[in-house]
């Protein structure tokens, strides 16, 4: 299954370390940057409660929220990417 890599361009933050999704049959892996590499989140697919997509003037930000209550924030995605996501994950 696909892996969706935040654009660069579209934070400070992302510039150097850019948010990544990987969606495999069974989970959801989401990799948050930090000032030394990422932070990994797995959330299995049977937990997401909900997906939507936030859409900037360039850019589509990915929310994924969980049975358990937790939201996960995705920040700087091509919105086609966003639109491919939502339709994966729904």
């Amino acid at each position: 299954m696909p892996t969706f890599i935040a654009h660069r361009l579209s934070s400070t933050v992302n510039v150097v370390f850019p948010d990544k999704i990987d969606i495999s049959r069974a989970n959801v892996t989401f990799y948050k940057a930090t000032p030394i590499g990422y932070t990994s989140t797995v959330i299995p697919r049977n937990n997401i409660a909900s997906v939507s997509i936030q859409s900037k003037l360039l850019f589509a930000d990915v929310v994924l929220e969980t049975l358990g209550g937790k939201r996960v924030e995705a920040n700087g995605f091509k919105k086609e990417d966003g639109r491919r996501i939502l339709d994966l994950l729904t």
